[in-house]
């Protein structure tokens, strides 16, 4: 396997502003969109996005920006996406060392949410973060992002298809101790952490559930 590949990196910039920052729901499902977005239509970007999942590491890094730093995130190729009250940038895979510079000087750590209102019922695709896991939010928008990118992978041409024509719906829910066991046991895709950050390697994060899946 080439090493230059294996060190390609995902950035996603979430948009923080020191007042009325988003929701973390928000923030997680606006994460997964944005990836899913890349994938389904990479556009300019169709190489890079092809050597990184060729890697076989799909590593994401998550970073945050406000006022003048979002507005110069927004210069730098990528695609943005809008979603309740959270803003996310998703931009083309770069060398884990060749961050752009404007990236590279946004904060990466101690990004972290909270949901101020009870989640409505969740949509038909779902991604269940871990219960038993301590998460910041920029941790999990990550993680979010994996599991939907492996709903992805799991899915038939038509089932995408059909998933994207209809917005590419998704929800982020955490489940119970029970339900979150019982997901793990199914044939779903299932993310184990690497233990770059956080947690420990090997740890189930999310498991997505689609009725396709």
């Amino acid at each position: 396997m080439n090493d230059e590949l294996e060190l390609m990196v995902l950035p996603l910039v979430l948009r923080l502003e020191r007042v009325a920052p988003p929701e973390r729901a928000d923030a997680l499902e606006a994460a997964a969109k944005a990836v899913l977005s890349l994938l389904a239509e990479p556009g300019d970007w169709a190489g890079e996005l092809g050597a990184w999942q060729a890697s076989g590491r799909i590593r994401k890094v998550v970073r945050r920006a406000r006022g003048a730093e979002w507005r110069r995130v927004l210069d730098l190729p990528g695609r943005t996406i809008e979603h309740g009250t959270a803003q996310v940038r998703v931009h083309p895979p770069v060398p884990l060392d060749g961050w752009p510079k404007d990236l590279s000087r946004l904060q990466v750590s101690g990004t972290d949410l909270a949901d101020t209102r009870p989640p409505g019922p969740p949509l038909p695709v779902v991604l269940w973060e871990n219960p038993g896991l301590a998460m910041t939010a920029g941790k999990a928008m990550a993680q979010a992002g994996h599991a939907a990118q492996l709903a992805w992978w799991a899915s038939r041409p038509a089932e995408r298809a059909a998933w994207y024509e209809a917005g590419l719906p998704l929800s982020v829910r955490t489940a119970d101790k029970e339900r979150f066991a019982d997901l793990e046991s199914r044939p779903l895709p299932v993310v184990r952490d690497a233990g770059f950050t956080e947690i420990a390697a090997g740890s189930v994060t999310f498991v997505a559930e689609a009725p396709w899946l």
